[in-house]
């Protein structure tokens, strides 16, 4: 289908990524489409690039063009993000230096950068981000992303038994998409009565949603920030049983709050920072 919209539409830039995409991409299927309308391929990995980084799911670099990502996320780094080329190739737009040669498309994205778009640089930000990715080369980090992987198949295997419509049957990655529509309550209610749960989540849209992107009928929930302080598959079922306690009596203010106080009793212990 995407081919066939590829071929209808002629673009100029096909995007690969999304931000509640729960499976792995195929990244070379991709490239094959946008060489067959000559579009430029960019992928963003915002979201799974920390399981990208250690092998787990597909690496875009061979691929596309461009890949965009942010640094914070599954790679557990400072906010900010980063615009990555594999190998540099000669500008599409005949932007030319003043010898008449081509100039490299990473020297335009270079330039866009800055000084087009950004201010000065932050010097603790950039070290900030060193030290992220001095993290992600590491055996220890891998055996993190291997656990975030491992929760999120849990998390979303709790959640099916319970009932719950996961977007695409389950997830190969760190996030799931739930459609709540079989539990009558939208996206933006879940989240807000969740958030007074002290659990957080955040409301998104799903497929041939029927809300608008301000209510939506989905929420989406993911395992890094919580592999990270320390919880493990077996913890999974728990916080699921919790989520449901509050969706199922989002009206039982007692109910909420007695959810609350378990929260806290469970992650009272868990630091949020290693002091090591």
């Amino acid at each position: 289908k995407i081919e066939a919209i590829a071929i209808k539409e002629r673009p100029k830039l096909i995007i690969a990524g999304a931000s509640a995409y729960s499976r792995d991409m195929d990244f070379k299927r991709f490239r094959s489409i946008a060489d067959k309308v000559g579009a430029l391929l960019l992928a963003d990995i915002a979201h799974p690039a920390g399981l990208i980084a250690k092998g787990i799911l597909s690496d875009p670099v061979p691929h596309c063009h461009f890949v965009t990502t942010t640094t914070h996320k599954t790679l557990r780094g400072p906010r900010g993000g980063l615009i990555l080329m594999g190998e540099d190739f000669d500008n599409p737009f005949d932007i030319r230096l003043k010898n008449g040669n081509l100039r490299k498309m990473s020297a335009l994205i270079n330039l866009a950068v800055f000084p087009g778009n950004q201010g000065g640089p932050l010097e603790h930000i950039i070290a900030g981000k060193a030290i992220a990715f001095g993290e992600a080369l590491t055996d220890e980090f891998l055996h993190y992303i291997l656990q975030v992987k491992k929760n999120a198949a849990a998390m979303a295997a709790a959640f099916v038994s319970k009932g719950y419509k996961i977007i695409s049957g389950g997830t190969d990655n760190h996030m799931m998409l739930i459609d709540l529509r079989n539990k009558d309550i939208t996206g933006k209610d879940a989240e807000n009565i969740l958030v007074k749960a002290d659990i957080t989540a955040n409301k998104n849209m799903v497929p041939f949603d029927d809300k608008s992107p301000f209510i939506t009928s989905g929420i989406r929930f993911g395992t890094a920030a919580i592999t990270t302080r320390g919880l493990k598959e077996s913890d999974m079922s728990v916080i699921v049983d919790l989520v449901d306690r509050v969706i199922t009596h989002a009206d039982n203010e007692e109910e909420i709050m007695k959810v609350k106080k378990e929260v806290n009793a469970l992650m009272e212990h868990r630091p949020l920072f290693c002091t090591n």
